[in-house]
Formats: C-alpha cells, structure tokens, sequence
C-alpha cells in the first residue's frame, strides 16, 4: 500500500515500539515549536503552583510532527498519567464514561483524531469538559430520565490533522489552541543527534546527518525512520560508520532522490507531466490514470509537493509548477483560466 512507505507519515506498530524510546519525556528535552513549548511551560508552572489541572489542550498539524508525544510530555510534567482513545473509537456518549470516571485528579484523556468524533459523543463532552460532570441518559420515552455522573477535574488534549472539520462549540472550548508547522532543518539535525545517542550510533557525522534531515520532509516521524534504516546499512555495508557515502547509498536504496520524493512521488509528477502535458487536471483523472486511490494521493502524495513548491492547485485542477518541471525534465506551460472557470476537468455539472 502506498501509505505503507518508507516516507509515510503515518506511524506503523514498528514505529510505536520503537519511537517510545525516541521520544522526549520533559519539555526541557523537545526540540522545536518554540512559540508552542513557551506557552506550554507557562501554563504548566501556573497549573502546577495553583495546584489546578492543565486547561484543555487542542494540537492540530500534519502527522508525524509529536502531538502524541506532547500529550504525554505534559503528563509528566503535572505529574499525572495519560489515558488514549480516538476518535473513531468513541461510537456513543457512553463509551466515554468508562474512561472519563478511571481519570484522577489532574489526569489527562488524549483524543487523537478528535475530528471524528460523532456528533453524539461531541456534545456528550461538553459539560464533562465545562463543569466536569457526565449527563447519562437511561431508558427512552416517557420513562426517560438523565443521571449525572462526577469525574475529576481532568485535562482533555485533542489531535487532529484536519483543524477545519471540529465544530466551533467543540473548538471554542479548549483553553490553548496551537498549529505545529514543519521543523527546519537545523531542528531535525538536533533530533537526529539526540536519537543517535539514544540508538548508540556514534559514527554519524554531521554531513550525514544533515543530509538525512534535508530528505525528511521536515517530519521528525520520518526522520527516526531514515535513521534506522541508514544504521543498518552502515552496519552491513560500511563497518558501522554512517558516513555520507553510506546515507546516499542507503536512501537510494530506498528509491528517495536528494529532495526527499519517493517512488510515488515520482510516479505523480511524471503522470501530470506527461500524460496531461504539465496540467491542470483533476484529481479523479490522475487517481485513475496511476490506478491509486484518490485520497492516498490527497493526504499523502500531494501535501509534501505542495510545500516544496511543485504543485499548484487551480480552480481547473492540478498543474505542475516551473521548479517540478524542471525537475522532471519537461517544458513548463503556464496555467491560463478557462473559459468555463470554475470547475476541475470531469466536475463540471451535467
């Protein structure tokens, strides 16, 4: 599956296991989102001085940027523990109940994908949120009564990818709201060397660090990943040392050229150029066209070429920009409105 590569964002159960040891455990120990770690001290000292739970928390930005890292950097630094759920996990108000009720004092109830959440369920958490009280509906009809259950005063922290699809009561609720953007390459290089030590790698040099986080498409996620595939080929191939020679070989292996694009990415790039001539396009096309599904290409493909500058998105569909057809060797046609305007092609109403 395309969203099982090796550039993925997306965290696999070898990444869980193996990024616990990865991550940091205090705020002193994170590296990068200075503006979004400021305000996160702050409110810890205060919270931990009034000896009062952390307000709600809502981290939203692409994947793999530590948002499920955050939430349990937090716990550690209130001293409490942390209790994970998702989104769609949470079919009805009641399934809430057995992990709102488990919750301590100052606790916090981690949401991923907080975006998902029925309807139901979302307003179920409003007062468990506000007043830190469960309103439980039992039997139906005229025999319908609703029993108020207490829960501590805990701290919800909510992860979303898609900030735009929560509800503006669910939004409004939350006490600190913050985006995490990409981090530069100079914070990559400074988590790159802390997973070093933490991995026992000693022969990495800076030049070969730098290249690895240059190719990381500023996603620590991603990053670690490179980094222990890079360490095995060093071990293999090259004695151990993890030279620049020894990235190279290793991440051409891999099929990621020195921009950080994949086999797909490639794949997309060359779709457009060549059988659509540069663009527009619509998506559907290009997804039929690569015979991939539609919303692999959207959340997955599109988001990193996007930020590097090789894709425009135009109300008549997708067009590759003069830097992607540079780089992939074609002519650049500029993109010029359509007499019908508004639509991308195959969109257009019947």
């Amino acid at each position: 599956m395309a969203t099982d590569r090796l550039l993925s964002t997306q965290a696999t159960p070898q990444d869980e296991t193996l990024n616990w040891a990865l991550r940091p455990t205090q705020l002193s120990q994170y590296v990068g989102q200075a503006e979004l770690i400021e305000r996160i001290s702050i409110a810890v000292a205060a919270s931990r001085a009034r000896k009062e739970p952390l307000e709600h928390v809502l981290l939203h930005g692409p994947p793999g940027l530590g948002k499920t890292t955050l939430a349990h950097v937090l716990a550690q630094e209130m001293g409490s523990k942390v209790i994970a759920t998702s989104g769609p996990a949470l079919a009805r108000g009641t399934d809430l109940v057995a992990s709102l009720t488990r919750l301590g004092h100052g606790d916090i109830l981690f949401i991923d994908e907080i975006h998902r959440l029925p309807i139901a369920v979302e307003e179920f958490m409003y007062p468990a949120m506000e007043d830190f009280r469960i309103d439980v509906t039992l039997d139906s009809g005229l025999a319908a009564r609703t029993v108020q259950v207490r829960c501590k005063p805990f701290t919800l922290v909510g992860a979303t990818t898609r900030a735009g699809l929560l509800s503006s009561p669910l939004r409004s609720r939350f006490g600190i709201a913050h985006h995490l953007r990409y981090y530069t390459q100079a914070e990559l290089i400074e988590i790159l060397r802390r997973s070093c030590g933490l991995l026992h790698v000693d022969s990495a040099t800076e030049e070969s660090l730098a290249t690895l986080a240059a190719r990381s498409r500023g996603t620590p996620r991603i990053a670690n990943r490179l980094l222990r595939r890079v360490r095995d080929f060093a071990q293999v191939r090259h004695a151990g040392k993890m030279t620049p020679l020894a990235v190279d070989q290793a991440l051409a292996l891999e099929g990621i050229d020195r921009l950080g694009l994949d086999e797909l990415d490639r794949a997309y790039l060359k779709c457009v150029a060549t059988t659509y001539e540069g663009g527009p396009v619509g998506l559907d096309a290009i997804a039929a066209t690569m015979n991939e599904d539609r919303g692999t290409l959207e959340d997955v493909v599109e988001p990193y070429l996007l930020q590097i500058g090789f894709l425009a998105r135009t109300r008549q569909g997708r067009a590759l920009t003069r830097l992607a057809c540079d780089h992939v060797g074609v002519t650049y046609r500029e993109v010029r409105p359509s007499a019908a305007g508004l639509f991308e092609p195959g969109t257009e109403p019947a």
